[in-house]
């Protein structure tokens, strides 16, 4: 028999791990870690270079970046994203549009700058993935091009420890059906010592993202104006953290709890 209050622990505790598991993968799969809010675009620039650029360019850290800082990017765990026009605009100061439009009155432009008064043009999101291999991929020092060995191992920490806590819920789950098929108490246990690890490892997540964010802000200095928030996916993976461990007190404390009113009824019925 099992008492109530170790049956309702169990019962919180699962749903506790539910709710922390949903969260971690919802933030694992987006982009929204941390946003970068860039000022308007002034000067002559085709941004459907920029898109192409950055789209079937080669990966290199020092070239996105650039892109995330000019064009309100978005960064994730294994995501890269930029705003652009859903069109193609080149943005112009109001003294360029004014010498175009009186050396050819025929010449139709697309776009306008905010300055002009015209409506800002539809944004749209343009994303890439970070492969395997680039999650792998040794970061260097500007300008040097020495090797950054914190940023490596923070960047491979940010990627690997998810995972890794992921897959210990995962195996606590396993452990849970196994305890209830056996009609045992004692894995619950090892249930609590699973969900503490895989808590340490979401905070450790978050923790190699936000040092990884401002190193990487340090070694790539951003243009002036350029300003940078954390996203709301960084949010739900540190939501599912304290989630975690409150799953894990309340299987440690039911394991517990439960073995020492198995032993005392043993002792009372041997009396």
């Amino acid at each position: 028999m099992v008492d109530n209050r170790y049956a309702t622990a169990l019962v919180i505790g699962s749903v506790l791990s539910l709710l922390a598991t949903v969260y971690l993968s919802v933030a694992v799969g987006t982009q929204h870690w941390f946003q970068f809010s860039s000022p308007p675009i002034k000067q002559g620039v085709n941004l459907t270079d920029h898109k192409e650029e950055f789209i079937t360019g080669d990966f290199e850290e020092k070239n996105y970046s650039y892109h995330l800082f000019m064009l309100n990017g978005s960064l994730g765990l294994w995501w890269r994203c930029i705003q652009v026009p859903s069109q193609s605009y080149w943005f112009r100061e109001p003294d360029d549009l004014h010498a175009v439009n009186e050396s050819d009155d025929r010449t139709q432009l697309p776009d306008c700058t905010h300055q002009s008064g015209c409506p800002d043009p539809k944004m749209e999101t343009l994303c890439v993935s970070f492969t395997l291999p680039q999650q792998f991929k040794v970061k260097t020092k500007q300008p040097t091009a020495e090797e950054d060995l914190l940023r490596t191992y923070l960047w491979r920490g940010q990627f690997l420890l998810p995972l890794v806590s992921l897959a210990l819920v995962f195996l606590s789950g396993l452990v849970g059906v196994c305890a209830c098929l056996c009609r045992s108490f004692t894995p619950t246990l090892g249930m609590g010592v699973l969900h503490f690890i895989a808590g340490l490892c979401s905070l450790g997540t978050v923790c190699c993202f936000r040092a990884g964010i401002d190193l990487l802000q340090h070694n790539y200095n951003p243009p002036q104006g350029v300003d940078g928030s954390m996203g709301w996916s960084l949010y739900l993976a540190l939501i599912s953290f304290p989630l975690q461990m409150m799953a894990a007190a309340l299987f440690l404390w039911a394991a517990r709890s439960h073995r020492k009113y198995y032993t005392r009824m043993a002792a009372y019925r041997v009396a």
